[in-house]
């Protein structure tokens, strides 16, 4: 369990702010990752606080920059950067442990931001609110075009996601609903075979369609007189 930086009494699940001292603790990168701060600011802005970025470095394989506000510590991910970030910092995660997954999301409240649609850093536009993975219990904000915002304790929360093997679920759950979505294809493609077979079968479907339009009428005809 992570502990206040200020007071070192355990912090809540998925939370930055210390219930005893009252704190705001970096929690999401001490202790992850050595990181320096760049004393340019971004130019990029906080969507919840609307004050500008701060750069830091966590100089994963040479330079790895991202952007945090120091007001609520969200952080701000480019397209690829959350996935790598995950990638270097948990690994030999071999199992899924479906009963800590259920913990975490269970145990792990987030603190009380009203939930609204907030704007990219970058462009300003809203982003969109969506599930982060299968089972990760996070709703990321994303940018289509420059990336993905995270509030104040969610890193964390993905970090306990994927050492319990959230990520390992998610890639078999993608897995599974390809080959779903290959058998659904299938399917589709004997049901026409099927229906072709069917159609070229009967003896009105051969010939052009004027043909067997003919022949319906000259049957008719002879059924009437």
């Amino acid at each position: 369990m992570s502990k206040c930086i200020n007071c070192s009494a355990p912090l809540p699940p998925n939370s930055i702010t210390c219930e005893y001292c009252g704190s705001r603790n970096d929690t999401d990168l001490m202790g992850v990752h050595t990181y320096t701060t760049h004393e340019l600011e971004s130019g990029r802005t906080c969507p919840r606080c609307n004050i500008t970025l701060q750069t830091i470095d966590l100089k994963i394989n040479g330079r790895f920059f991202i952007e945090r506000c120091d007001q609520c510590m969200g952080l701000f991910f480019d397209p690829g950067e959350l996935e790598l970030l995950l990638e270097e910092s948990v690994k030999n995660v071999y199992d899924i442990n479906l009963e800590k997954l259920d913990n975490i999301n269970t145990a792990m409240t987030p603190d009380k931001i009203k939930i609204t649609y907030i704007k990219c850093p970058v462009c300003r536009k809203f982003m969109n609110r969506m599930n982060f993975g299968t089972r990760s219990g996070v709703i990321v904000d994303r940018c289509r075009e420059h990336g993905i915002w995270l509030d104040g304790g969610e890193l964390r929360h993905l970090f306990e996601w994927k050492k319990a093997g959230g990520s390992l679920l998610h890639d078999k759950r993608e897995l599974e609903r390809m080959e779903e979505e290959q058998l659904q294809k299938e399917r589709e493609e004997r049901q026409r075979s099927m229906e072709y077979a069917s159609w070229t079968d009967n003896p009105m479907g051969h010939g052009t369609r004027d043909e067997n339009l003919g022949t319906v009428i000259k049957g008719v005809l002879s059924w009437l007189f």
